[in-house]
């Protein structure tokens, strides 16, 4: 086998792993991919993006998605459009939520496509083209291509979300995907495996450690009630996926043990409130303790508080509310979205605050405001910074330093290698050396378009 990573190598975006695997002397080899993913830095779409694909799609057979964020989905209608007419797998919740992810995906990037002068890099017919080749396959069931069998196991990181297991010519290579940071509030907590040859490990968190996870409902808590005894507004940009949830159940927490004032939360997010339909269509995906609480008729997604914002107008009338108030709202770094507006309007407020609950990537404007920029700009006009910065690593998807040492364990007796990835350059590096020391494995950060062969 031959692997070659063609994105997620030195940056956290844009997962791309191509596997090339010889079927027999007369087919050649049969190249599956695992991740088709975005570019995602400075801009929602980097001018990479716009490339052509370093592989022929149509050469493609098979492509495996790890979960549906943008960054491991949002280049499969490229692929598509480009050639490609194999299978997508994934998980029936990924597959769901890729829908509503990349058709919202289709509309931003067609304004990048028009700041860059170029042709947008697919539209809606691509998208539906997509599904139409897309399979949901549950965990723990075999996908076949040609000479491999992938499976797909519980990540832990978002509802769906998965660690690809691929066996072809008697080797066995993990993908992990983003791995969960455990214990997760909604969903279960990260399948360990006991046996791999060859891993390819992400490492966002690489070099942190998060902390308690337990006490972000507890700093959530503290964050609502300063903001709210100062009068102000708490801005929260979230994914649509997973940490959006995760704060509405929280936040329903709180309000229902008198823990926090009743304030006026507001989910500005047509995607986000789409998407939270999805995860009452799996509950079966949920946690143990989760699931009874469904099933005594607790609707944990839902509180009186809360008021759902699907229109421009709706949106807009957010404004007519005095704060005190939440809003939480889209993009999760700020790349683009509601956020922005609401960002434009209370950022110079020093009675408000921002509270970041996610990744920030080097270069977006969430990263900025949270490295300390005394004033950004947004639409064009420049805003300073007054709000306070509040930022809650436990809230975090993804496994800290630890978590992903603790992953790796079990399988350290029969990993011939590791290969970091998804992360930047000192994450990776960081990661990649505790491997070597802790683990006594040999562990490689791999640059883009690196290839090797898996012996």
């Amino acid at each position: 086998m031959k692997l070659t990573f063609w994105g997620g190598a030195g940056s956290v975006t844009g997962a791309n792993y191509l596997l090339e695997a010889i079927s027999n002397k007369e087919q050649g080899a049969r190249k599956i991919l695992v991740d088709c993913g975005l570019h995602q830095e400075g801009h929602y779409a980097e001018r990479q993006n716009f490339e052509a694909f370093p592989y022929h799609p149509k050469e493609i057979s098979d492509v495996f998605i790890t979960h549906a964020h943008i960054d491991h989905i949002g280049l499969v209608p490229k692929l598509v459009k480009d050639g490609f007419r194999g299978l997508v797998h994934s998980t029936p919740p990924t597959k769901d939520f890729a829908e509503y992810l990349l058709l919202d995906s289709e509309h931003i990037l067609t304004k990048e496509a028009e700041r860059e002068k170029k042709p947008p890099l697919y539209t809606t017919p691509d998208v539906e083209k997509a599904m139409e080749q897309w399979q949901g396959t549950p965990y723990h069931q075999a996908a076949g291509c040609g000479p491999a069998r992938a499976t797909f196991f519980d990540a832990g990181h978002v509802l769906g979300s998965s660690i690809v297991r691929i066996e072809a010519e008697g080797k066995t290579v993990l993908f992990s995907g983003d791995l969960g940071n455990s214990p997760p509030p909604i969903i279960r907590s990260t399948e360990k495996l006991e046996a791999a040859d060859y891993c390819v490990i992400e490492s966002t968190y690489g070099d942190r450690t998060h902390g308690n996870v337990g006490s972000r409902r507890e700093m959530l808590e503290d964050a609502v009630e300063e903001t709210v005894s100062s009068g102000g507004t708490l801005m929260i940009p979230a994914f649509a996926l997973e940490r959006t949830q995760e704060l509405l159940f929280h936040l329903h927490e709180l309000f229902e043990q008198g823990r926090i004032p009743k304030v006026p939360v507001f989910l500005d997010s047509p995607l986000a409130i789409k998407l939270t339909e999805v995860y009452r269509k799996y509950e079966e995906y949920y946690n143990h303790d989760m699931q009874r609480l469904v099933r005594s008729g607790d609707d944990f997604l839902n509180f009186p508080e809360l008021r759902l914002t699907l229109t421009t107008e709706q949106s807009k009338s957010i404004n007519e509310v005095l704060p005190p108030k939440i809003i939480i709202a889209g993009s999760g770094m700020s790349h683009g979205g509601r956020i922005l507006h609401h960002e434009r309007r209370y950022l110079s407020n020093p009675k408000s605050a921002i509270l970041f609950v996610g990744y920030q990537t080097k270069g977006s404007l969430g990263r900025a405001i949270l490295d300390g920029a005394n004033k950004v700009r947004i639409f064009g006009e420049e805003v300073p910074v007054r709000a306070k910065k509040i930022q809650i690593a436990g809230y975090s998807a993804h496994a800290d330093q630890p978590q992903l040492l603790d992953w790796l364990r079990p399988m350290r007796k029969t990993l011939k290698k590791v290969f970091v990835v998804q992360g930047e350059f000192g994450a990776s590096e960081a990661l990649a050396t505790k491997i070597r020391d802790e683990l006594a494995v040999e562990a490689v950060v791999p640059k883009k378009g690196e290839s090797f062969e898996l012996d």
